[in-house]
């Protein structure tokens, strides 16, 4: 992956203008109408005024970067930049120059000196998304980071001062991954200063609505509709349905709408929703023990097998990435440990190829 596509997944927005290089409507618009977004909104609004690290936790999906810019807008750097990282689209041997630059000459290819993010960042906000896919060798440099608020590129001996505010996300818990020894205990700590916790849309239906009407004015004015409307057997639909993929769901569901719709009235039919799913698997309602899962893992037992332990990680894990059609951040995202985790697991048994081998 080249450092300009890395850059791709980055983006740099100037407060005051919102809209500036985006072409999702979420990141530009607050339309929160539920109780549970309201108290969201109001202790963001409490702790945009200070400082303090913020931790943004929240299933994918839920506006996580909606709120890291509400935050940055309404703080005291409101002025400077915001600027947005995604950890996960991000190779590991690029992390380290992308976030605190580089040097020229500093590796092949590094022919010119160039800042890092946290430089750019200087004077505002720096969003971290996916903070729980970052490398543990670049947890404990960002750990530095956070606590000398320096940063030094890579080939560079001499330390550069920043001023930046950090905010980090993560779909995933990091307490969690911390017992699981997949995330550094104190830069946790470091990072959960202040916290906000984003519920699915699921748990906060009253938005659902409002969201759709908002999609529907932004996509219908981009495809030059004058006026879009929900039937009201559509309006069900979206109620009933627990949207898996939060509000970025809706709102690709929303656009597809608008795209297929033979007038300006929205049917159930143009949603392209599922007739039904199964319900919702929660800590409550998850069985503890499968019986089908519990009775192979006792044929194993009794047979007395070798290298137990191994076998199981091996399958579980050839399993999950065959299901999630070979894609690592989904085999990731389905087992809730981090995406170089299963990296690190499909090289362990031959399952990913290294990029020596395809040479």
């Amino acid at each position: 992956m080249s450092s300009a596509n890395a850059q791709a997944s980055i983006t740099i927005v100037k407060a005051k203008d919102p809209h500036a290089l985006t072409l999702s409507t979420r990141a530009s618009c607050l339309v929160f109408e539920d109780p549970a977004s309201y108290a969201l909104l109001e202790r963001a609004q409490r702790i945009a005024r200070s400082e303090a690290t913020v931790l943004i936790i929240g299933e994918t999906g839920t506006g996580k970067e909606l709120i890291a810019r509400h935050l940055h807008e309404r703080s005291a750097r409101h002025q400077g930049p915001f600027i947005a990282v995604n950890c996960a689209a991000i190779t590991d041997s690029l992390m380290e120059s992308e976030l605190f630059g580089h040097e020229r000459g500093a590796f092949t290819g590094a022919v010119a000196s160039k800042a890092g993010w946290f430089e750019t960042a200087h004077g505002g906000s720096l969003f971290l998304d996916e903070i729980g896919d970052l490398p543990l060798p670049l947890q404990a440099k960002l750990l530095r980071v956070v606590q000398e608020r320096e940063v030094v590129p890579v080939g560079s001996r001499q330390p550069v001062a920043v001023d930046v505010r950090l905010i980090a996300a993560t779909n995933v818990r990091l307490d969690e991954a911390v017992r699981a020894g997949r995330f550094r205990e104190d830069l946790y700590y470091r990072l959960n200063v202040a916290s906000l916790e984003l519920p699915p849309l699921r748990q906060r239906t009253a938005d659902v609505l409002p969201l759709a009407q908002h999609f529907l004015a932004e996509y219908g004015n981009r495809l030059g509709y004058s006026v879009v409307e929900l039937s009201p057997s559509a309006a069900r639909a979206l109620l009933a349905y627990p949207w898996p993929g939060n509000i970025r769901e809706l709102e690709n569901t929303i656009h597809h709408a608008l795209l297929v719709c033979s007038g300006s009235i929205v049917q159930p039919e143009d949603l392209r929703l599922p007739a039904a799913r199964p319900p919702e698997i929660t800590a409550s309602t998850a069985p503890v023990r499968p019986a089908r899962l519990e009775e192979g893992l006792r044929h194993l037992f009794d047979a007395d097998t070798p290298d137990l332990y191994r076998l199981i990680d091996e399958t579980v894990f050839q399993a999950a990435y065959e299901y999630c059609e070979r894609n690592q951040l989904r085999t990731a995202r389905l087992l809730g440990i981090s995406r170089n985790i299963v990296r690190d697991r499909l090289l362990r048994y031959g399952l990913l190829k290294t990029q020596r081998e395809h040479a």
